[in-house]
């Protein structure tokens, strides 16, 4: 069941602010608050959906290209051209979805920090 309250939802709504790098009628880009690279943003849909999975088999055929064109947007406008782009989805040992909202990391540049630390 999809949490309405969760951290992306709220920056969705603008209740929480975000540093956004683009946005379209159903996506959104914005940086990581804790970055593990010098290039590290977040690619949420604005629907509801817990994750790639849910988005997937749910998702309009708009809503995914939506999706899509805020992912090759957003990589434009930070001027990356190869880069790390990964989802985690649900909890396992090697994995945990932090925010149980659907999003993609785009990750580029110099690490910051150990991206083990980043998959916990």
């Amino acid at each position: 069941m999809y949490d309405k309250n969760n951290v992306f939802a709220k920056i969705i709504r603008g209740e929480i602010p975000s540093k956004k790098v683009y946005e379209n009628a159903y996506a959104l880009s914005f940086l990581d608050v804790d970055p593990v690279a010098e290039v590290h943003a977040l690619v949420v849909p604005r629907g509801e959906y817990e994750n790639i999975l849910d988005f997937s088999i749910n998702a309009s055929d708009d809503e995914k290209l939506g999706f899509f064109d805020c992912l090759n947007q957003t990589a434009e406008k930070m001027g990356i051209d190869s880069c790390n782009m990964f989802v985690n989805t649900g909890h396992g040992p090697y994995m945990v979805q932090s925010v149980p909202h659907f999003h993609l990391h785009i990750i580029a540049g110099n690490k910051i920090k150990d991206f083990s630390d980043f998959a916990k």
